[in-house]
């Protein structure tokens, strides 16, 4: 969504919650929703009827989409209501309520793509985006479209506190507990910033296959971030939770909790020293250290890449990729997970799907045109990070799954290395599957204890090295939730139990 954030100097809790509680420090909208921005009684509702198009109108459209030819076509309605509260140095930074909405027809030809997009949804843009978007099919092969009926998915997210329903002032009051117990927590700790998001997006999907589907999916993302001082060093901590949820999120997690894990980290790392270079074993801490396989073998396994011959599973379906130790799961059905979608942005079930089981490929994440394009069933995972976008393979939720060994087991077993316990930064090469990952809680490893906490520690490799050096899962599954970026942003969540990799190339900041 595009948005302009209202910051300045700062603001004092009471009237930040005046300026909140009329609406909004800022409010961005597209111009024809600013009418009824200010007439409705309450977030969440005023968008909606926009979304009501009648099912007629959208068989026109696909059929309009389709009129030149194509093997698919696809109409995509999305409105969102979103909320951002920053809190700094324990005052109100900046505020923002934001409002987007719009849709896009999609015309599927072949190994070819045409889409087009509307900020005001009427009948007459869609047409026009579907004209635009049928360019891509002329002179193919005319399909006939299904007239479009209601479809079921079964749904894996439940609310019980509606965000809709929740005042500002609660929100406030969560973000100022986790401040105080930031800094309560050693007085080294010299700062905290404290962000919380909401949205809800509501969308709405017909294909020319028939499908019609609606759903809501409210999301709450909180955010933590300490910097330690002890007059000589400093670090910077970063803690978040978020799901597919409502208020009682903070029943689950406090943002104590949220606080003291943030803050916990930057006093640990005050007495860090340079990291040392060269081959070691790493053991890596459940949880959040399953970005890296996320990153390393999940970007890999998305089938878009696949389906144009490249990347480093290309062709290696079946073959055994990885240690009798590793199964890597994609699954969107885990209950009220960030990454959990009950049906993808193109109609699919959301589902379990087992990548690769027992150090085997079993297959690959795809959406409608890669599974086209490499004859293989649809997996749920066609996402979108919002209508202006076409869908393209993505993760979910993305994990190791756990397995039998004891964490403390490991990392006895394990005389000298290098204990990662959370990333920060890191990209990777989905063509060559190799990564970079930058530690930023890490720790010596010696005689299988972990002692003096390292700085400056990088892991580098490739994804299908990592994946064959891995001779230790824990029975500690746990996750971490994220934000992922291939073009488009999509929310995620990444898991693993603690695992141990046998010669990984560490770069070092130890001269």
């Amino acid at each position: 969504m595009d948005s302009n954030h209202f910051s300045g100097r700062s603001l004092p809790r009471r009237k930040f919650l005046e300026y909140s509680l009329k609406g909004g420090l800022a409010i961005v909208a597209a111009p024809p929703l600013l009418s009824s921005v200010f007439s409705c009684s309450g977030p969440g509702r005023d968008i909606l009827p926009a979304l009501d198009m009648d099912k007629a109108t959208l068989d026109r459209v696909i059929a309009k989409a389709l009129a030149q030819g194509g093997d698919f076509a696809d109409v995509y309605l999305e409105s969102r209501n979103s909320r951002q509260i920053i809190m700094e140095e324990s005052r109100f930074r900046s505020g923002l309520y934001g409002i987007s909405q719009g849709a896009g027809v999609r015309v599927i030809s072949g190994d070819k793509t045409g889409y087009a997009y509307t900020e005001d949804i009427t009948e007459e843009n869609l047409m026009r985006a579907a004209e635009v978007a049928s360019y891509v099919a002329r002179n193919s092969k005319l399909v006939t479209p299904v007239n479009i009926a209601e479809a079921e998915r079964e749904s894996f997210v439940t609310v019980v506190q509606p965000l809709e329903a929740i005042e500002d002032i609660k929100r406030i009051e969560m973000m100022e507990r986790a401040n105080q117990a930031a800094l309560d927590y050693d007085p080294r700790i010299r700062m905290a910033l404290i962000e919380y998001n909401d949205q809800v997006r509501s969308r709405v999907l017909a294909t020319s296959e028939g499908v019609y589907l609606r759903d809501e999916l409210p999301m709450l993302f909180f955010i933590v971030q300490t910097m330690s001082d002890d007059g000589t060093n400093r670090h910077m901590s970063r803690e978040r939770i978020s799901e597919h949820s409502g208020f009682e999120l903070f029943e689950k997690e406090t943002p104590e909790s949220v606080a003291r894990r943030a803050a916990r980290e930057s006093i640990a790392m005050l007495e860090a020293e340079d990291a040392p270079a060269g081959m070691m074993d790493v053991v890596m801490e459940n949880g959040w250290g399953g970005v890296l396989i996320h990153e390393a073998v999940g970007h890999p396994l998305e089938a878009d890449n696949i389906a144009k011959g490249i990347g480093a599973f290309t062709g290696k379906m079946g073959e055994k990729v990885a240690t009798d130790l590793f199964t890597m799961v994609d699954d969107g059905t885990l209950p009220n997970f960030r990454g959990t979608i009950n049906f993808d942005d193109e109609g699919t079930q959301a589902q379990r799907n087992v990548l690769i089981d027992k150090g085997v490929l079993q297959g690959y994440m795809t959406d409608i045109l890669s599974a086209r394009q490499l004859d293989l069933p649809r997996t749920g995972n066609g996402r979108r990070e919002s209508f202006r976008h076409i869908p393209i393979p993505r993760m979910t939720n993305t994990f190791i799954e756990a397995g039998k060994d004891r964490p403390e087991d490991i990392l006895a077993d394990t005389k000298s290395g290098l204990f990662v316990q959370s990333l920060s930064g890191g990209s990777v090469n989905p063509v060559t599957g190799m990564f970079n990952f930058t530690c930023r809680e890490a720790y010596l490893i010696e005689n299988g204890r972990k002692t003096v906490p390292v700085k400056g520690a990088t892991l580098i490799g490739s994804c299908l090295g990592v994946i064959s050096s891995i001779d230790a899962v824990g029975n500690d599954l746990d996750f971490g939730p994220g934000i992922c970026g291939k073009g488009q942003m999509a929310e995620v969540t990444a898991g693993q139990p603690t695992v141990r990799i046998r010669g990984i190339n560490v770069g070092g900041s130890r001269a």
